[in-house]
């Protein structure tokens, strides 16, 4: 048997271990899950600033006279929308219309697009896309040269706003500019993984343990995985390898909205149309426990006793005091106040579908 690769690390990887934070393995990434721990965090992030490193996640770039059009084969959602400094959420999906991942597409200039992409899956999305550049356009695998830093939360604007010259406040929601952080050359997102507002922080990966002192040092609490895992549950935000994956389509994962048919033709787009037209047979739908227990991923949903689907995301919800989840069931059984049992070590345990998702921040 050949030895396990070493764990990859972050920039910042020194920095957590020597803060005691609990790290694991993520993906084949040595990460923090907590620091203070999952309820703290959590809390912090809901009502103040927390941060994240999420230098992990995986940077694309295209450019060239065609890397609109290839940017427009490869995804779902519409880029010719997308202003100079706009980004879009979109599916980078496979020909039978399943996800190969879900992105952030950023839009640089007219011939630069700049996508973020989910850790364990950037070498995989690399080579798709490469396989599947028919155009002028040039594509690089560029997270080496990026560390990210995510600022989330109500005070996380004023905060990161006293280490820029840039004017934040007129940053909308899912755009960026180009400035500087700390005196460094920054990408500033208004973009997030929460549900809170804030913003992801692109930096050379030499820059992030100086941004990250600074900004714990103006009072921005550290946070690991554990919390994003549940910031992102309450927000209902799709989680790759849970909610969506290869064999998960975007119109069945309640993503319909980043599908653009009207376009033109992209990767995946007749299986999509195929499957629209004659109907989903299953959605994503959110629960919560209406007796005790909690619904993990990989668990049985049944229904009056038999087998109806499966969660693919649950834990207890510091925000709402409920134990929740995210569970694919067929369509006629995903509405609001349909009772269902979560098979929890062979016990049927009760639970309701109810809306999503189960937090919304006040505007």
């Amino acid at each position: 048997m050949s030895a396990p690769s070493p764990l990859k690390s972050t920039p910042l990887n020194a920095i957590h271990r020597q803060s005691g934070a609990k790290m694991v393995d993520f993906g084949g990434w040595d990460m923090p899950v907590q620091y203070s721990g999952i309820l703290d965090e959590h809390q912090t992030v809901r009502t103040a600033v927390g941060l994240f490193d999420v230098s992990h996640m995986g940077e694309i770039e295209i450019r060239g006279p065609q890397a609109l059009d290839l940017v427009q084969w490869i995804s779902s959602n519409d880029s010719t929308k997308l202003k100079i400094g706009q980004a879009h959420y979109s599916g980078l999906l496979y020909d039978h219309g399943g996800f190969v991942d879900d992105i952030l597409v950023h839009k640089v200039a007219e011939d630069h697009y700049f996508l973020c992409v989910n850790a364990s899956n950037q070498d995989g999305d690399y080579a798709h896309i490469v396989s599947q550049n028919k155009f002028d356009a040039e594509v690089e695998n560029s997270g080496p040269r990026y560390a990210q830093i995510a600022v989330q939360g109500p005070l996380g604007p004023a905060t990161l706003q006293q280490l820029t010259s840039t004017d934040l406040a007129p940053i909308k929601y899912y755009h960026f500019v180009d400035g500087e952080v700390d005196g460094v050359p920054a990408r500033i997102a208004r973009t997030g993984y929460t549900g809170e507002d804030g913003f992801e922080i692109y930096v050379a990966p030499t820059e992030a343990p100086g941004l990250w002192n600074k900004l714990v040092a103006l009072g921005a609490k550290p946070a690991g995985l554990g919390a994003r895992n549940t910031l992102r549950l309450e927000a209902a935000m799709a989680l790759y390898g849970h909610e969506i994956d290869a064999t998960i389509t975007p119109l069945e994962a309640g993503l319909s909205w980043i599908v653009k048919f009207d376009k033109g033709d992209f990767c995946g787009r007749a299986k999509l149309a195929e499957q629209k037209a004659a109907g989903i047979t299953r959605k994503l739908c959110g629960f919560e426990m209406t007796e005790r227990g909690i619904g993990r991923d990989g668990y049985e949903i049944s229904i009056d006793g038999a087998k109806a689907g499966w969660v693919t995301s649950g834990g207890p919800s510091p925000t709402t005091a409920k134990n929740i989840g995210l569970c694919y069931l067929p369509v006629a059984l995903a509405t609001p106040g349909q009772a269902i049992q979560v098979i929890i070590r062979n016990q049927a345990v009760a639970a309701v579908v109810v809306p999503t998702p189960f937090y919304k921040r006040a505007k």
